[in-house]
């Protein structure tokens, strides 16, 4: 039962954060896009309704979630999965 080396909690760290910007950015980007597009609209029509850019900001998120979730489920799984067979290795 050797203990861990500080290479390997940063390596594994880094791979968490790895997993976390893959899994996280497809929603944040699309969601960027979106309200850049909503801010464009408002600032050539000057309409200031707050709704506007929430709302389908919104909608799209969650349809991107729905689209998405089996893959990210997956992605999670994976890492949760490396993660235990570390522990495991490390425990016995």
């Amino acid at each position: 039962m050797a203990p861990m080396t500080p290479e390997e909690i940063v390596g594994i760290g880094r791979e968490a954060l790895y997993v976390a910007i893959q899994v996280a950015s497809p929603i944040l980007i699309v969601g960027l896009i979106i309200g850049l597009i909503i801010g464009i609209f408002q600032a050539t029509t000057q309409i200031q309704e707050m709704t506007l850019t929430f709302v389908p900001k919104l909608v799209v998120m969650v349809l991107l979630l729905l689209f998405l979730g089996k893959w990210i489920a997956v992605n999670m799984i994976s890492y949760t999965a490396t993660i235990f067979e570390r522990v495991a290795t490390i425990a016995g």
